[in-house]
């Protein structure tokens, strides 16, 4: 598909090109291109629906393809529509899963969605291997919903979790290429953006930033963890 096709179906299933991943209280911090660099994700800790904790950026984004979205167990909202398109992914992209890509759901209440309720909600779902249910600290949570541009515009609305974004972000760490559509978009659409993201076999070594564990970037107020 050449350049002006691949623009036209973006456009057309509301799914585009992201040139700054995230929101900063000051002047973006950017890499060559007006990306962020590496050194602008945050590597906050969370605990997976597997009981294991991970750092954000060392685990999860480190040099992978990933597909990101918030969501929590019991959303009635856009929640159920997001997760059906993302385990028709799962479908299509079969075996990918786990090797080539993969796939992070964000739990927006992780005060109701301990790690024991996520493995139920993905085992209820059917979620297979290379995509993980993820909780955290109300904070860190928090931190990383506001860093990584998942929030709408109207304070009111953003305040209200049955009003969350639902997008669902996906891209290259190591290239710094991602992409935003809205969860409703159709899943094949999505697996194929998400397999152009995938590395040919020479690209696949290397990628990524520091990986000090406390490293704490650009997040709103420039906190550190």
């Amino acid at each position: 598909m050449n350049f002006l096709a691949r623009f036209g179906a973006y456009a057309l299933s509301g799914c585009l090109p992201v040139a700054l991943v995230l929101s900063t209280d000051g002047p973006p911090r950017t890499g060559p291109g007006g990306h962020f660099s590496p050194a602008g994700f945050p590597n906050l800790l969370l605990r997976s629906h597997e009981g294991k904790e991970v750092r954000f950026y060392d685990d999860l984004l480190k040099g992978k393809v990933v597909v990101l979205h918030f969501f929590y167990t019991r959303c009635d909202g856009v929640c159920p529509q997001t997760v059906e398109n993302l385990l028709e992914v799962q479908r299509i992209l079969g075996e990918r899963v786990g090797r080539d890509v993969f796939l992070h759901s964000i739990s927006l209440k992780p005060d109701e969605d301990p790690p024991e309720r996520l493995a139920a909600y993905a085992k209820e779902v059917g979620a297979g291997p290379g995509w993980l249910f993820l909780t955290g600290e109300v904070d860190v949570v928090e931190r990383l919903r506001r860093g990584l541009g998942f929030v709408d515009p109207d304070p009111e609305v953003d305040k209200d979790k049955s009003q969350h974004v639902g997008m669902v972000l996906f891209g290259n760490e190591a290239r710094q290429s991602w992409v935003a559509c809205p969860g409703g978009s159709s899943p094949a659409l999505m697996a194929e953006q998400i397999l152009w993201m995938v590395p040919e076999p020479e690209e696949r070594a290397g990628g990524g930033g520091p990986t000090d564990p406390d490293r704490t970037p650009i997040l709103p107020g420039g906190k550190t963890k």
